[in-house]
């Protein structure tokens, strides 16, 4: 759940130095950034990451991984529909562009870089491609009955290429995202759950979609929540394991919101809670591992600043404990009267 911290650079050293002195130490300094250079270069040569071996989808491997014998859309003739190609290290699979009637495709747990050649089979409605090597999806293009598409543990930095009007789900799980600018949201009107866990995202800025109903951004570096009043639509928020401090950002657009998962961030002040006043449905709300979880009364001023929560925790809250927020928050008002009352300039 860390997020590395910038490191503070050092004190620049002080200007009554001799320019003698100075020119010294930096000729011994360029004399040991070259050794070092030297050094990391050799290092970075070494790590540097070799192409995989060229691998293509062979005609055995179709033969093996085609399936379901269907009617093509013309009804007059039959194609196989479906193919499963799972752990062959593939990372060419330009054949299939002929591969037109194609409905569902696995190619997970390969090596695969390019797309490209999906990008002609029109009839997909269901793409497994997790765990390839996948830098970009833009050669894609624009599948129009696409529903469901699996981009998890892959290597994506942008989302340019995402542009399918029945989508429905989408999983990029453990990529590289560090922001969602780049999702084409316009072209996404039916896609309502949307995973992204395990990313390198620092803001919910970027996400235009209406009809979004389940959205995971656990594990990422999350410290500000922006756009969140156009998740009209939103049931359920999970923001496990990030970095968060307060809870600015949310709105009463988000009128449909019930679930809420905040564990795991940094939120250490109880009327941060308060914030959530705004969500009319929210119903369970997940605080644990924030350090206001210490704080002397949690769970009862949660409820006081939140009487329609149902849950906090795992726990759902007991009658006693309803009773008990009423009369603390009575009693509260009552002292506030009282006290403009004594105090009437106050």
């Amino acid at each position: 759940m860390s997020d590395a911290e910038d490191d503070v650079p050092d004190e620049e050293k002080e200007f009554e130095e001799t320019l003698e002195d100075a020119n010294e130490d930096e000729e011994e300094g360029e004399e040991k950034g070259e050794e070092k250079d030297e050094e990391e270069g050799e290092e970075e040569e070494a790590e540097k990451e070799e192409p995989p071996p060229h691998v293509p989808l062979t005609e055995e491997m179709l033969r093996e991984g085609l399936s379901l014998l269907c009617k093509t859309g013309n009804g007059l003739a039959h194609a196989y529909v479906k193919l499963e190609v799972k752990d062959k290290e593939l990372t060419d699979i330009s054949v299939l562009e002929s591969f037109i009637h194609l409905r569902y495709v696995d190619l997970s747990h390969n090596s695969l870089r390019d797309l490209s050649a999906l990008g002609s089979l029109t009839h997909l409605l269901s793409l497994h491609v997790e765990h390839n090597q996948l830098v970009n999806v833009s050669g894609l293009g624009e599948l129009p009955y696409l529903q469901q598409a699996n981009l998890a543990q892959n290597r994506l930095q942008i989302l340019q290429g995402i542009a399918h009007p029945k989508l429905e789900s989408l999983n990029l799980i453990g990529n590289e995202l560090r922001s969602l600018e780049s999702l084409d949201c316009s072209k996404l009107n039916s896609l309502h759950t949307l995973e992204l866990r395990g990313n390198n995202l620092q803001s919910t800025a970027g996400l235009y979609l209406p009809n979004l109903r389940e959205l995971y951004l656990a594990q990422n570096n999350m410290k500000t929540l922006e756009g969140l009043e156009n998740l009209v639509h939103l049931t359920s928020l999970h923001l496990r394991d990030n970095q968060l401090e307060s809870l600015d950002g949310f709105s009463g657009n988000m009128r449909a919101l019930q679930y809420l998962n905040l564990r795991g961030n940094l939120i250490s002040k109880l009327p941060e809670v308060e914030k959530l006043k705004v969500l009319p449905m929210l119903r369970a709300l997940v605080l644990r591992e924030n350090p206001c979880e210490e704080v002397d009364g949690y769970r009862l001023e949660t409820l006081i600043a939140l009487p329609h929560l149902e849950r906090l925790d795992k726990d759902f809250f007991e009658e006693e404990e309803r009773t008990e927020a009423a009369e603390t928050q009575m009693s509260r008002m009552e002292d506030k009267i009282d006290e403009s009352k004594n105090n009437p300039d106050v």
